[in-house]
């Protein structure tokens, strides 16, 4: 990820104003360096890569805007600031300067990457080592820290942080059941009213993961104008029950898809009265399975507990409806409301009869 970095380097305050003379010069030092610089190293290999850089001098010094490949912004961050500071050791004309600010600009997704690996500036410790060739036209700067073990967990512990917040916020949408749907608190040990919240934050990423993932399956069959059955591989249609997969088509992942979109509608709407269709029962259950992946990641709950918690959770929301059928019975015999013909259109227990209008009729694009 490439980071743009701005620093300001500042000549000693007992130091005159620097004339046009000495402007142009600091700047002809400091870009002949920066452009013999090949590569930074940071700890356990990590590779910084220089992109690209500008230089302007003023009065009192000078700043160095500079874009880095980085693969967190803590290594583009510091690694800016150890490697100008250096830089302005080895120049004798430059000393008493300073690095007075270094700060990161990056995009509001860049940040959000980022923010994991967010650490204070200095974290990467004193230690600044240089190896190069002086007669070879670039050079390497080698960063060593002995605080990695610290950064990494660092890293890791503001990434669970931020996935657990999320989680909990998300949570917040889901009105069509309340906690005691994910079983009760008393049957999995110490789990308690908060996780339970996190289970259910859970299930409404797993919504939108599931619609991000159904519109690239969309362009997928799409593009390639063919069935599941024919592409090689689908994010969403390959985990449905594989014995329709010569019927999955571009237009059958436009239908999932709106499916989709409404039942992420029905679960932030009060009065749950089960599946509209065999489809939404699908799509719900490959829901769950994204969200077992975020509660995974958010190290709130242990396997075994993740699947009781479903478990339970699926008895109030499929009420009674059987999906593992579908993917063990040969479609021959299968009861009339499991058939595919029927998997868009309302089920007589959901109370419905009118389907979305774009479910209405599988025939007609």
């Amino acid at each position: 990820m490439e980071y743009q970095l701005t620093a300001e380097l500042a000549s000693p305050p007992e130091a005159p104003d620097l004339d046009p003379l000495q402007q142009v010069g600091v700047v002809s030092l400091l870009d002949d360096r920066l452009n013999n610089l090949a590569s930074i190293e940071g700890p356990d290999g990590v590779e910084i890569v220089p992109v690209e850089h500008s230089i302007e001098a003023h009065l009192g010094g000078a700043v160095v805007s500079w874009l880095l490949d980085a693969p967190a912004l803590v290594f583009a961050e510091d690694a800016t600031r150890a490697v100008l500071e250096q830089l302005i050791d080895e120049i004798d004309l430059l000393a008493g300067w300073e690095v007075k600010h270094c700060a990161v600009t990056a995009t509001d997704d860049q940040l959000a990457s980022a923010l994991a690996a967010s650490l204070e500036p200095g974290e990467f410790g004193d230690g600044l080592s240089a190896d190069f060739d002086d007669t070879g036209p670039t050079r390497a700067f080698v960063l060593e820290s002995e605080e990695v073990d610290d950064i990494e967990a660092t890293m890791s512990e503001t990434e669970l942080t931020d996935r657990r917040a999320s989680l909990l916020r998300a949570s917040g949408y889901l009105r069509a059941f309340d906690l005691g749907a994910f079983g009760d608190f008393g049957d999995f040990g110490d789990f308690d009213e908060e996780r339970a919240r996190y289970v259910a934050g859970a299930l409404m990423h797993g919504i939108e993961m599931l619609t991000d993932e159904l519109f690239g399956d969309v362009q997928m069959l799409d593009d390639e104008d063919a069935t599941a059955e024919e592409v090689e591989a689908l994010w969403v249609v390959d985990e449905l029950p594989q014995q329709y997969a010569d019927r999955y088509s571009a237009l059958f992942a436009k239908q999932f898809l709106v499916t989709t979109s409404v039942l992420g509608h029905r679960l932030t709407r009060e009065g749950w009265s089960g599946p509209l269709s065999v489809a939404e029962a699908l799509a719900l259950r490959v829901a769950e399975s994204r969200a077992e992946v975020e509660l995974d990641l958010a190290e709130v709950l242990d396997p075994d507990e993740i699947d009781g918690v479903y478990t339970a959770f699926n008895e109030h929301a499929l009420a009674g409806l059987d999906l593992d059928l579908l993917y063990s019975v040969p479609e021959a015999e299968l009861t009339t409301d499991l058939a595919f013909a029927n998997w868009f259109k309302p089920r007589a227990e959901s109370g419905e009869t009118t389907p979305h209008p774009y479910l209405a009729d599988e025939d007609e694009e």
